[in-house]
């Protein structure tokens, strides 16, 4: 391996460990407050906020395969990795932007920021996977963006699952849904909105919504950035081990 791939393993393996740590006290503690806050909401705003983000994503999902790029099929890990830093910083210009924008317009375009910013991290997945060489036209490899995303935006303990699930890939397609139909877009749905509920909330405020939405929205890109170079990094480091194999 180069020293570029040494260092971006060994960078790998802490964050492997970071994926792994158990939910801290505090953790814990908010948890049960959302779980308590989600209990009191009626059944049909639940299944109707869940029909509401899957029908968004999937038409990101869909949509996607008409704007993303092409698989990157050569090309070191660095050579990857530097255009994957770059596409993140547009996205997360383009981010910020948007929620500047939704953030000035009070209340109600505060709102719009919820779908626009959703799309944008979606892309940004569709982007990073074809730089490390994987079509997002597989809708197996929708479902590992989908994976990525909950990885980002969950709670510790939903994490450590997701985590588990994103070990050696490959291994895993006999055990994933048939379709995305079968997702469980329940769980997607709350994990999402119970972690940018804070963040997002003070958004909505006048005045200040529109440095708050520039602040978040940079942060949320930039998390996401990072979840998803790891990720890619589990799969890259698995390539030549998949080749000694065959």
């Amino acid at each position: 391996m180069s020293a570029y791939d040494t260092q971006a393993l060994d960078e790998l393996r802490r964050w492997q460990l970071e994926m792994q740590r158990p939910p801290g006290l505090w953790n814990r503690a908010t948890s049960g407050v959302q779980r308590k806050i989600n209990s009191y909401i009626p059944e049909k705003v639940h299944a109707s906020l869940t029909a509401v983000i899957k029908q968004m994503t999937n038409a990101v999902l869909t949509g996607s395969n008409f704007t993303a790029s092409s698989p990157l099929l050569e090309g070191t890990l660095e050579e990857r990795e530097a255009r994957v830093r770059t596409t993140v910083d547009r996205y997360r210009k383009t981010a910020a932007v948007e929620g500047g924008i939704t953030g000035a317009g009070g209340f109600l375009l505060g709102l719009a920021d919820f779908p626009l910013l959703l799309s944008i991290k979606l892309k940004l997945l569709f982007e990073i996977a074809s730089l490390y060489g994987f079509s997002g036209e597989d809708y197996r490899e929708r479902l590992y963006l989908l994976h990525i995303f909950q990885l980002a935006f969950s709670s510790e303990a939903h994490r450590i699952d997701v985590y588990r699930k994103m070990q050696s890939w490959h291994e895993q397609s006999s055990h994933l849904p048939n379709s995305l139909d079968d997702f469980d877009w329940r769980k997607f749905q709350q994990e999402y909105r119970d972690y940018i509920d804070l963040a997002k909330m003070a958004q909505l405020v006048p005045v200040i919504g529109a440095p708050v939405g520039v602040i978040v929205n940079n942060r949320l890109l930039r998390k996401l950035g990072l979840t998803a170079t790891n990720a890619y990094r589990m799969r890259w480091f698995e390539r030549p081990q998949l080749t000694l194999d065959q």
